[in-house]
């Protein structure tokens, strides 16, 4: 799958993202992340950083947090 979303159970900002890739009908894979920043490794691997949400869109080869960013991305993009 093209799109990886890092997410947390809980979090506003990612189900806003959830929503946003949901409204634009897009097929995506969710990793759901710890609630300590100090143990999500995978994240910090794929964006250099520990927060989430982070969309992973392999097929543009980009990475990127920051939920604004996200959300401007996938109207701007992918919608």
């Amino acid at each position: 799958m093209a799109l990886t979303l890092y997410a947390l159970e809980g979090c506003p900002w990612c189900e806003k993202v959830h929503d946003a890739l949901q409204a634009a009908d897009l097929e995506y894979r969710t990793e759901w992340v710890e609630g300590l920043h100090s143990t999500r490794d995978e994240v910090k691997r794929v964006s250099g950083q520990r927060a989430v949400p982070v969309l992973v869109d392999d097929e543009h080869g980009v990475t990127m947090a920051e939920s604004a960013n996200v959300l401007e991305y996938v109207e701007r993009t992918l919608a």
